[in-house]
C-alpha cells in the first residue's frame, strides 16, 4: 500500500526514559538499532492497520514528530511536491537494505517525510 503514512519519529532527550514509557503505555517494543543513535519501536504485529516508529534524539528532529508517506517513486513524488508549491528539504537518500527517504515542507510550512522500499540499497 503506498501514499499513507507508514512509520513516524519521536523527538527524544533520554531514550531508557522514552522506551520505558511507550513500552509500558502501549506495550511498544523499543530496540537500539545497532551503532546508530536511533530505536525502532514495534508498534503491533504486522500485517495490522498503523504504522512502526521509532525514537531519534531531539537534535535530529527539533520540529517534533515526523511522519513518513510511503510512495512507489520518490523521485517522482518529489517533483510533485515542487509543481503544488512545496519545498523538498532532503533528496533521495538511502537506508541501507531498506530504501530511500526524503523529506519536504508543504505550504503551510510542516516539514513530513516519504519513503520509497528498496532493499537492494547498498548498506
Amino acid at each position: 500500500m503506498v501514499n499513507r503514512v507508514v512509520h513516524f519519529e519521536i523527538p527524544i532527550d533520554d531514550p531508557d526514559r522514552a522506551g520505558a514509557f511507550y513500552g509500558r503505555v502501549f506495550d511498544w517494543t523499543v530496540s537500539r538499532w545497532g551503532d546508530v543513535p536511533y530505536w525502532p519501536m514495534s508498534t503491533g504485529e504486522a500485517p495490522g492497520v498503523g504504522a512502526e516508529g521509532a525514537l531519534t534524539p531531539r537534535s535530529d528532529a527539533p520540529e517534533g514528530v515526523l511522519v513518513y508517506v510511503q510512495v512507489d517513486d520518490l523521485d517522482a513524488a518529489l517533483q510533485r511536491i515542487r509543481d503544488a508549491g512545496g519545498t523538498v528539504v532532503a533528496e533521495r537518500t538511502p537506508i541501507p537494505g531498506m530504501g530511500w527517504f526524503g523529506t519536504f515542507r508543504d505550504p503551510e510550512g510542516n516539514l513530513l517525510g516519504l519513503i520509497q522500499d528498496d532493499p537492494s540499497v547498498p548498506g
